[in-house]
């Protein structure tokens, strides 16, 4: 298992993620970007084929989302002295990613590291590649490739001639590093990883949707609260859009805002807008229908404070996309709000829920004062002719799940040129379900509550060294901040403020409570990140 939030894909990676996001540009054609490679890339590449159908080698050989591209001009920059305009970057990856892209099936089990969700530990990770490429990045990070076998061994080449330490590395000093990587390693890629693939192809003869119109979002910003809103895409060239947000944080706190969104690959989303006074960044997937997106919205800022996004599009239908809480306890009687579009007639919270009084209604947001009864379980909720399975009723909340499980913050600040970088927590509860032993697949996912937060020392060692007075801190909304950096006197040998603690979340339930927690390592600066930066 490799844990995610490594240094140098969220360097490298979080850095092509923030530069993408609201790029804007004119119409990128073909023979203009092929044009850009003959004029800047051929003093190293070499060009074949006819002029119709040009391939360049070492790039006609790949396939890569819109960052990973990115990745590599920036790569070239840096180390080979590629010289570049804006315009000129910009044009060549929405044309390499639009051309030599990554379909949805390809990037679908993945979209972690694209939407910069980096504090998740991987697994499912074939032993091999685990121990020669995700011992040092994710295997998020050469899963959103694709290659021939020859440039899977190339690749191995690159990193010994780029990092000739490689082979002294933990996982590769006890073993025959090079020869096991170019051969089976590249094998192995090549075939978990084609260049080409059904999947690609079906893709690329797929009659591709506009993006343009009106969405429905919901989602959730650390600090904030969760949110719904309607986002306006006004085309403004091929995948290039103006946006508009205007919507509600659950506490009926008003929010909005604006940017720019550009598309790759016909599915890929990637935005820039400001909200209220705020930059933030989205990453989305479109469905190959054009009708819904998912993915994550973060701060400009700090992509660890960010959460889930969703858009259904306006297609003048009714339509339900959440309810908010998303649980009801039984016997009580609490407000839930509908969210979605045009919602026109009666209203129907399943069997044995009842709606006491409607609190306000309009066609996209509907509040009721509700309450249940019988046995628990899901309901469907349902506006008129549309409907939504989106509310679980329960009668006792069984256990509380802190996510993320595991995370990662560093020390920073105190003067530094590095700041701080912080982690943001939420509670999921769960009832016990049918068998009634909570942690078993029986049990009932309830959905986000409201939680209390604290922090403690992760063991005995992390007592004696009072890492919960000097590691950091967490707020009330679950936002946990380390330490500065620099040595403390306060501290053994006047050690800096790194530790090891449990982030713990209490979770009301009636007249009791119920507590969950989660994993904290406080580390120190990224400083590979600062410098790629």
């Amino acid at each position: 298992m490799a844990l995610s939030n490594n240094n140098s894909k969220r360097a490298v990676l979080g850095t092509g993620v923030l530069a993408l996001a609201g790029l804007v540009s004119t119409p990128v054609l073909a023979q203009d970007a092929q044009q850009i490679i003959r004029d800047r890339c051929l003093a190293c590449h070499t060009e074949s084929g006819s002029a119709e159908a040009p391939s360049f080698s070492r790039i006609s050989e790949q396939r890569k989302t819109p960052e990973g591209w990115l990745m590599t001009i920036n790569r070239m920059t840096h180390l080979r002295g590629l010289e570049l305009s804006r315009d000129e970057k910009r044009e060549l990856v929405q044309y390499l990613a639009d051309t030599q892209g990554l379909a949805p099936d390809e990037t679908q089990d993945y979209r972690y590291l694209l939407e910069q969700d980096t504090n998740r530990v991987e697994t499912g990770i074939d032993q091999g590649l685990a121990e020669t490429c995700a011992r040092c990045h994710s295997g998020a990070r050469f899963s959103l490739q694709r290659r021939t076998e020859q440039e899977w061994k190339y690749l191995v080449d690159f990193h010994m001639g780029q990092f000739p330490t490689t082979e002294l590395h933990s996982l590769s000093r006890d073993r025959q590093w090079y020869q096991i990587a170019s051969t089976e390693t590249a094998a192995e890629l090549s075939k978990r990883f084609p260049l080409q693939t059904a999947e690609w192809q079906n893709w690329q003869a797929a009659d591709k949707t506009d993006l343009m119109g009106r969405w429905r979002i919901t989602g959730y910003v650390p600090g904030k609260g969760a949110f719904d809103a309607w986002m306006s895409a006004a085309k403004t060239s091929e995948g290039h859009y103006d946006l508009s947000l205007k919507g509600h944080y659950a506490d009926g706190t008003a929010l909005a805002g604006e940017g720019k969104a550009t598309v790759y690959t016909g599915y890929e989303w990637r935005a820039s807008l400001t909200i209220d006074g705020v930059k933030m960044r989205q990453v989305m997937a479109a469905d190959k229908q054009g009708n819904l997106m998912a993915g994550r919205m973060f701060t400009a800022a700090e992509r660890e404070i960010g959460g889930e996004l969703s858009a259904v599009r306006d297609q003048g239908k009714s339509g339900l996309v959440a309810v908010q809480p998303a649980y009801l306890r039984a016997g009580e009687s609490a407000e839930l709000t509908l969210i979605g579009q045009h919602l026109k007639g009666d209203i129907d919270l399943g069997e044995g829920v009842v709606v006491e009084k409607i609190l306000s209604r309009s066609d996209d947001r509907i509040t009721v004062l509700a309450k249940a009864t019988g046995a628990e379980g899901q309901r469907s909720v349902r506006v008129g002719d549309t409907e939504l399975a989106g509310l679980a009723v329960y009668d006792a909340l069984a256990r509380v799940e802190v996510l993320p499980k595991d995370a990662v913050a560093r020390i920073g600040g105190a003067g530094g040129k590095m700041p701080k970088v912080r982690a943001a927590y939420r509670a999921v509860g769960y009832s016990a379900g049918a068998d009634g032993k909570p942690g078993t697949e029986d049990d009932l996912r309830l959905g986000y509550m409201p939680a209390r937060w604290s922090i403690k020392p992760a063991d005995e060692v992390a007592a004696h060294d009072k890492d919960d007075k000097y590691a950091g801190s967490i707020n009330a909304a679950g936002i946990f901040t380390p330490g500065d950096a620099g040595p403390n006197p306060e501290r053994k040998m006047s050690a800096n403020n790194v530790g090891r603690l449990k982030v713990v979340a209490t979770v009301a339930d009636g007249s009791g409570q119920v507590e969950g927690e989660g994993n904290m390592l406080v580390s120190v600066q990224d400083f590979v990140r600062r410098v790629l930066d």
